[in-house]
């Protein structure tokens, strides 16, 4: 077991139960050769996800489709920001293709925002899980969607294509919007999944811990969520990527993640993933069969 990289601005040390083994084996070398010669890009590479090495392991990833470079700037993300100068057509077909050769049972799509984009990439959406279901109908899919920007007829066409799970990330509290998400709205991101909802698919989001919340803020993220026709949640610690971007203000123990898990229960959630080391595709294929009634 090794410690990833120090988070904090302060070089706190990071508590035992955030500790990682390093991505190594053969079905994780088989995925990044797969990754790689498809000119792929993953949110496991992308975002530094904690969790790579044993999703990749067991031969899966969460595919990041429309490119790399993401038209906002979010203070917790990774991801490189600026103008994408990517929109590549073929896209679907070398996606769907890999997914195939991995044997994915269950693939999680997300993407950058592409706020320049009129239709801020639906069609690539929509190409992309028609194709997957095409290649590999008995694969089950969650599409982790961006903020549409009130692009209601781009959100339709983007959840209509077969999908089992459609998740959009809360990503915090809503007095942290202003520092954490400055281009988002946190009303906005619950209609999204409002929306998502009365079209009647399966509804996810997700909440990073540890940014400066109170308990109380949390729970009250939780009843809106409920509110508005969210089923599954999940939730986990912040990692802070590199010290240009917002630090970890608190380390949430694990014992305060399960209390986490029995409120959001309590208030109305379907299913709550809920863990340190928690992330948006973490135990996905899980959500699949969560009732939505």
């Amino acid at each position: 077991m090794i410690e990833l990289p120090v988070i904090t601005s302060e070089r706190k040390k990071r508590p035992d139960w955030l500790r990682v083994k390093l991505p190594a084996g053969p079905e994780f070398r088989k995925v990044r050769q797969l990754v790689d010669n498809y000119k792929l890009h993953t949110i496991c590479e992308s975002g530094n996800c904690p969790n790579m090495g044993e999703c990749w392991g067991a031969g899966t990833a969460t595919f990041m489709i429309l490119g790399n470079v993401c038209t906002r700037s979010y203070s917790f993300c990774a991801v490189a920001t600026g103008r994408p100068n990517e929109y590549d057509t073929d896209e679907p077909r070398r996606v769907a293709e890999a997914i195939k050769l991995m044997q994915v049972k269950h693939a999680v799509l997300t993407s950058v925002n592409r706020d320049e984009l009129k239709d801020r990439g639906a069609e690539i959406w929509y190409q992309t899980v028609r194709q997957v279901k095409e290649n590999t109908p008995e694969t089950t899919i969650e599409t982790l969607i961006p903020d549409v920007k009130n692009n209601w007829d781009a959100l339709i066409h983007m959840i209509e294509a077969g999908q089992e799970v459609v998740s959009h990330n809360m990503e915090t509290v809503e007095r942290l919007y202003r520092s954490v998400r400055p281009q988002a709205k946190y009303a906005r991101s619950l209609e999204q999944i409002k929306r998502t909802n009365e079209f009647g698919q399966r509804t996810k989001s997700g909440i990073m811990l540890g940014l400066g919340e109170t308990q109380d803020e949390v729970y009250t993220a939780m009843d809106d969520l409920a509110e508005n026709g969210l089923h599954i949640l999940t939730l986990g610690q912040y990692l802070q990527p590199t010290k240009m971007h917002h630090e970890v203000i608190e380390w949430i123990t694990p014992e305060m993640f399960d209390n986490y898990r029995e409120e959001g229960l309590k208030r109305g959630l379907k299913y709550v993933e809920s863990g340190p080391l928690v992330r948006s595709s973490y135990h996905a294929e899980r959500h699949v069969n969560v009732p939505i009634k």
